[in-house]
């Protein structure tokens, strides 16, 4: 969860990193007595994120800084649309504006990635989410994004649940004890609200795992054939994924094969950032 504590944290440590012993430039030629007014606008379609963050880079900068937001999160735009307008002391504005550039276009160019995948799948039953492909640091940034494109959140950290993968399952097998077992063994040690998922590759990896008794399964790069018979072997008795070579152009298609989830790392570390501007105006004093 992206909370205002962790907003300011991380956004204030973006403006130290931009502007650590002030901005020379803006102290160098604008007046100190300089206002300015500056609108965000849209220079592409998309769906907009990062309102909080966007105004935090101006606050933290300068707290005589208003800004007023034309548009909320999750709410779509096209070019040419104010989205917000900035208004305070010209030095403090342009020194917070390249920061609050960056958090904005980064979360709307992902908000608008995860929509285009939600609209492909909105005739099905399959939910979007993201996975743990996030730019460090910024994951709960990126993951209110996905939110806000109307897709959904995977487990947040390592902490959150267990996803055993292929090297997870041959450590805890090495000795000789049947998938089945080790898992059922491993899983009488987690508390009773712990969620376990478990990653096979091979549709005879299924049946095994099912009766250790899991929550999810995950079907890793299977074909689209052998995802419809992933989720017919299940029948009802997990929530299944499917995990890899998930596109825009393959997303739909395994939607339909009846999948109840599917997990796209696309959506974080392949997504543009959108081109949003910050016109000003600068009135002299």
């Amino acid at each position: 969860m992206l909370t205002q504590t962790t907003i300011d944290r991380v956004v204030a440590a973006a403006l130290d990193e931009d502007a650590p012993w002030g901005d020379i430039t803006s102290e160098t030629l604008l007046p100190v007595a300089a206002s300015a007014r500056a609108d965000l606008v849209a220079r592409e379609e998309g769906v907009f994120s990062g309102a909080d963050v966007f105004a935090a880079a101006f606050r933290l900068t300068d707290p005589r800084i208003e800004v007023r937001l034309e548009i909320a999160d999750g709410e779509r735009f096209t070019p040419g649309d104010v989205l917000a307008t900035v208004t305070g002391p010209a030095r403090s504005v342009l020194t917070a504006e390249r920061i609050g550039l960056n958090f904005t276009q980064r979360m709307s160019g992902i908000a608008t990635l995860t929509a285009r995948y939600v609209a492909e799948v909105a005739h099905t039953a399959a939910r979007i989410v993201d996975t743990r492909k996030t730019t460090p640091g910024l994951r709960a940034f990126e993951r209110r994004a996905v939110r806000d494109g109307g897709g959904h959140n995977h487990r947040a950290s390592l902490s959150d649940a267990v996803l055993a993968k292929d090297n997870h399952l041959a450590v805890l097998t090495r000795g000789g004890t049947s998938v089945t077992d080790a898992l059922r063994a491993a899983i009488a040690t987690l508390p009773h609200t712990t969620h376990v998922e478990v990653e096979v590759d091979r549709l005879d990896q299924i049946e095994p795992v099912l009766r250790a008794g899991i929550g999810t399964i995950m079907l890793d790069n299977f074909s689209l054939a052998d995802l419809r018979t992933g989720v017919a072997q299940v029948a009802g008795r997990a929530v299944v994924e499917a995990s890899g070579g998930v596109s825009l152009a393959t997303v739909r298609a395994i939607a339909e094969t009846g999948v109840d989830v599917i997990s796209v790392g696309a959506l974080t570390h392949s997504a543009p950032a959108l081109d949003l501007g910050l016109d000003v105006v600068i009135d002299a004093a």
